[in-house]
């Protein structure tokens, strides 16, 4: 197994198209992040779920999953499910974003996901962070689409049980769906952890990154 090991690592950008897509998607590596770097700075922009109880819910979940983080998260009101319809809208709201966060990662869906939000919040991510390392996350969920992730995370039995304990108790308003439960977010986190030798991990998409040899 081959380790990544980021050389600095001040500040993330988390993207969102829905509330609980990050959670969701990176629940673990949040915590794992924030606790082993107090003082990280985060910065989250998420599409849709302004002025209603899912931003609320959203506002709560991420203070709870970025520990000891300089935290600062927006949410907007695009419509859930008419993200495409809204393009000009998102494209205006992610630039905004970027002119105010510097991250050393950016964290976004995975490109290959089959909900028209999340795929173009994919797609959109890497035309304003054209020079930054895009990791993106998997959002299970009733379609087909999980990817083959080519990062893995590995991250502590705790972790995953934490990651989803909080994610019960931060968003309520899903809790009937038959999808959104701790035996489906631990079942694909410990699918994961087998296939890096780990008890449970999390899965990034890797879209580019530029290798540095120091000049050799």
């Amino acid at each position: 197994m081959i380790d990544l090991v980021p050389a600095r690592l001040d500040e993330i950008a988390l993207l969102g198209a829905h509330c609980d897509d990050i959670a969701i998607g990176m629940g673990a590596t949040l915590l794992t992040l924030t606790r082993r770097r107090p003082g990280l700075r985060v910065r989250a922009l998420v599409l849709s779920g302004g002025a209603t109880t899912r931003a609320d819910e959203e506002r709560t979940a991420l203070g709870a999953f970025c520990v000891n983080a300089d935290l600062e998260s927006t949410v907007l009101d695009i419509p859930d499910g008419r993200a495409p319809a809204h393009w000009d809208q998102v494209k205006t709201a992610l630039a905004q974003f970027r002119r105010g966060t510097d991250p050393d990662i950016v964290f976004a869906p995975q490109r290959g996901d089959a909900h028209q939000d999340h795929r173009l919040l994919a797609e959109l991510a890497t035309t304003e962070f054209r020079d930054h390392l895009i990791l993106g996350y998997e959002i299970l969920k009733w379609e087909t689409d999980t990817p083959r992730p080519a990062l893995l995370h590995p991250v502590s039995p705790e972790t995953a049980a934490e990651k989803a304990r909080l994610l019960a108790e931060c968003y309520p308003s899903q809790s009937g769906r038959d999808w959104f439960d701790d035996e489906a977010f631990l079942g694909l986190a410990r699918i994961r952890g087998v296939q890096c030798h780990a008890a449970y991990a999390e899965g990034f998409e890797l879209t580019k990154a530029v290798l540095d040899f120091g000049g050799a």
